[in-house]
């Protein structure tokens, strides 16, 4: 048994080019340092005494600034390289958090966090179109859940690091986070080859030898396909992210959880993924199940995790163990989902047009980031939580319903693995 898992674990991390492991690393040493964001409402209302309306009005015009600078990061990949798009937008990223701390007037402060993440969030399209081009057929749909094993890893280490700094000097985040930006282009600079024009051209064409003839190269924003796809992944994404929302709020205040166990069961989710997405990832892709199909499968494990928390009285069970079932169910989901969804857009463009895809997925998690807490909080006002998670669960089988509906409409090729 210990010898299957151990083989299991070593050809799931096999086979990855060493440029998207550098990529990984470049992630993990950026999120290790993401210390600005989660403590961003705490900096404004503790340190800066905003009122929380203020703070989410700043919260707000963050949530603006990473969906148009998604967008505009598609634009910039496609037509300098995802290279220079990375480099640009760690480096700006680096000096303009170290300069950030320096702003304290409101008007001047939506401004400022408005430019940042326009800038910043063009890096999310760009480091995915180069773990796309790093990687082949067989191994996207790893490198993909290697990345987002780094992102998570960093996120915990960050998050740790950042309580512990904040409680020192909110200032003192804004140095960390900057610093690490700043190292991360350092690495990226030094260890990654800048891609000649030449070598992305040749892959269009042994990728998608007739791409002019299929339409492969169109616009993601004239595919009708790909835009049902994409909503679909943003009515998903909008029940997922209720876990930093919502549900830290409902365990609180009607299970009457402490922060500590609330932290602790929230860097559950993290810790699950970076220990088992890889394997999982690796041995679903072996059975040759269709990547759709995944994603319906994933998107029902999130409609019966929230639906666990509307029946939790009717269950029986105790809190611990009803709240850990539903951290796990809605964390497998999310693995089963997100990678997935990732490949699909890769696969569904070139690599002429791959940032356009990308961005436009990323725009679709920054929607959601920004609607998640406004319907949560409204649904909550005006009714309670057993409604919110009764819409929640009826949106999640809707997402699960439309990405059902669009694989049935999908070419084999385009569907399976």
């Amino acid at each position: 048994m210990f010898q299957a898992s151990l083989r299991l674990y070593r050809n799931a991390y096999q086979g990855l080019a060493p440029s998207v492991w550098l990529l990984a690393g470049v992630m993990l040493i950026n999120r290790c340092g993401t210390m600005v964001l989660p403590f961003l409402t705490l900096y404004l209302t503790q340190h800066l005494h905003y009122s929380v309306a203020d703070a989410g009005i700043v919260m707000a015009v963050y949530g603006m600034g990473a969906f148009v600078g998604t967008f505009l990061g598609g634009r910039l990949t496609d037509r300098f390289g995802f290279y220079y798009v990375q480099l640009f937008s760690l480096l700006f990223s680096g000096f303009f958090l170290l300069m950030l701390q320096l702003v304290t007037g409101f008007y001047a402060l939506c401004g400022s966090v408005f430019i940042f993440t326009l800038f910043g969030d063009s890096f999310r399209p760009a480091n995915q179109a180069a773990i796309a081009h790093y990687s082949d057929a067989d191994t996207r749909t790893r490198a993909f859940s290697l990345n987002r094993l780094a992102i998570n890893l960093g996120w915990a280490v960050g998050g740790g690091l950042g309580g512990w700094i904040a409680g020192i000097d909110y200032n003192l985040l804004f140095w960390a986070d900057g610093l690490t930006c700043l190292l991360a282009t350092v690495v990226l600079w030094l260890n990654l080859p800048a891609p000649d024009n030449a070598s992305t051209f040749s892959v269009t064409k042994t990728l998608h030898p007739d791409a002019d003839k299929s339409g492969l190269v169109s616009s993601p924003y004239r595919d009708t396909v790909f835009i049902a796809f994409m909503v679909c992944a943003a009515l998903y994404l909008i029940v997922f992210m209720q876990l930093f929302s919502v549900v830290p709020l409902f365990f609180k205040q009607v299970l009457h959880m402490t922060e500590g166990k609330i932290g602790a069961l929230m860097a559950l989710n993290g810790v699950i993924i970076v220990v088992v997405e890889m394997a999982l990832v690796y041995s679903v892709e072996q059975q040759k199940w269709k990547k759709v199909n995944l994603i319906v499968g994933g998107i029902v494990l999130t409609s019966i995790a929230y639906a666990s928390l509307t029946l939790l009285e009717a269950t029986g069970l105790s809190i611990l163990t009803a709240t850990l079932f539903f951290i796990v169910l809605v964390t497998l989901s999310e693995m089963l989902v997100m990678p997935f969804i990732q490949s699909f857009t890769v696969e569904r463009s070139t690599p002429s047009t791959r940032g356009q895809y990308l961005a436009l997925y990323s725009m679709a998690g920054a929607l959601a980031q920004t609607t998640a807490p406004a319907f949560g909080s409204q649904m909550i006002a005006h009714f309670n939580f057993s409604t919110h998670w009764l819409a929640v669960t009826g949106i999640s089988l809707l997402a699960a319903g439309g990405f059902w509906i669009l694989g049935q409409r999908l070419p084999a090729s385009s569907a399976n693995k």
